[in-house]
């Protein structure tokens, strides 16, 4: 039996978080990102379950670019309805989907490859990637990459792009990553829109700011373990997001 004179002992006080990068306070660098004039547009797609606020890098990129969209969610008519604004021709935007498609496989040259509908390298590739306006991320696990995918079918208008990275994720033991070509978001934008671009500068300011954002998150953790991102829930029944199934 408890003993009534004892008192319950206070519940910890919720860590507040930044409205910008949504990251808890501890690991915000918010205050040392430097803008990026960006000439192709850029819009982030978020899976509702990427709930890894600690490691995140979706809103801190996009933070960096006056003209950069982040929208949270499963699927979207139309790339139009995703960013908020008419868009004439889906074709004149890239979308980042690797999928099981591998760089080094099709014995690709570069580090951005436009692929055609069959997943094959496409023909005419600086033709292709030199019309883009605006490139399109898709922020999550590969399963929900994979799900992204398949239920917004408008992405098939849009030019596919795979990475060719020339070196492997700065996440290095805090994230493993299934793949060497598998990128944090921020370093994918990092490679797109540096070559895209032309401009080595804003892959040098987001590298930058993401190798900032790492130190910051080992030096909070060993006094905070308990910012660290929680391990992923046991999987149970999937939906088949290809024929629209439900579990």
């Amino acid at each position: 039996m408890s003993n009534p004179s004892e008192t319950p002992a206070a519940a910890p006080e919720p860590i507040p978080e930044c409205p910008h990068c949504q990251k808890p306070m501890p690991l915000c660098i918010c205050d040392s990102v430097r803008p990026i004039e960006n000439r192709l547009s850029l819009l982030i797609l978020q899976h509702p379950q990427e709930q890894d606020r600690a490691l995140g890098t979706a809103r801190l990129l996009a933070k960096h670019f006056a003209d950069a969209t982040v929208r949270v969610g499963l699927s979207w008519p139309s790339l139009s309805k995703a960013l908020g604004r008419p868009i004439e021709n889906a074709s004149h935007w890239g979308v980042l989907y690797l999928g099981s498609a591998r760089a080094a496989d099709l014995e690709a040259e570069g580090e951005i490859v436009a692929l055609n509908r069959k997943g094959e390298v496409a023909d005419n590739q600086r033709a292709l990637l030199g019309k883009l306006e605006g490139v399109v991320l898709l922020d999550g696990t590969w399963s929900q990459a994979k799900a992204l995918w398949w239920r917004n079918p408008w992405m098939l208008k849009c030019q596919r792009v795979i990475l060719n990275p020339s070196r492997p994720s700065l996440y290095g033991r805090l994230r493993k990553e299934p793949r060497r070509d598998g990128l944090s978001t921020i370093e994918a934008a990092a490679t797109m829109l540096a070559g895209l671009e032309r401009r080595p500068d804003i892959a040098e300011t987001l590298h930058a700011s993401f190798d900032r954002m790492l130190a910051r998150y080992r030096e909070v953790q060993a006094d905070m373990p308990e910012l660290a991102p929680k391990p992923a829930p046991k999987k149970g029944r999937r939906r088949d997001f290809r024929r629209g199934k439900r579990a």
